[in-house]
């Protein structure tokens, strides 16, 4: 669970994200191909489209921190629509780990160990809520 503190480092963080989104995305993709080459072929669209798609969801995300509730079916879907994409498991390592290092370099100081740590633990959140929805999927 995820503190009120921790919600506002990352909602203040992501706000001066925002304008710098097309930057943003390439730079994740950038470092997601480097950590996980496999993930390249995955991604058949436009990858501009790709990028809004994923900030517009990371945005979603974001937004409703303070209600997780309200976000797990929406993680759970995502999640059994990605394994229809092709994403393994070990991925959410590589874009946990592309998601942070971009931030650090978008955000510079204003990326501090605080907020790196609250950003962390909410992708953790997120990505267990998915991986857990996978295996359920995968069992049932």
């Amino acid at each position: 669970m995820l503190t009120a503190h921790q919600i506002d480092l990352i909602q203040d963080s992501f706000a001066e994200v925002l304008p710098i989104t097309d930057a943003a995305a390439s730079e994740f993709y950038r470092r997601l191909f480097q950590l996980a080459p496999e993930t390249r072929p995955l991604f058949r669209n436009d990858m501009a489209e790709q990028g809004r798609k994923l900030f517009l969801t990371l945005a979603t995300v974001v937004d409703a921190l303070d209600r997780l509730d309200s976000i797990i079916p929406v993680a759970q879907e995502l999640a059994l629509r990605h394994v229809g994409y092709g994403a393994k498991p070990h991925h959410y390592q590589a874009v946990g780990s592309a998601l942070i290092e971009t931030l650090r370099g978008g955000l510079g100081p204003a990326f501090d160990h605080e907020t790196e740590a609250a950003w962390a633990a909410a992708y953790t959140i997120l990505a267990d809520t998915m991986l857990a929805a996978t295996r359920s999927n995968q069992a049932g």
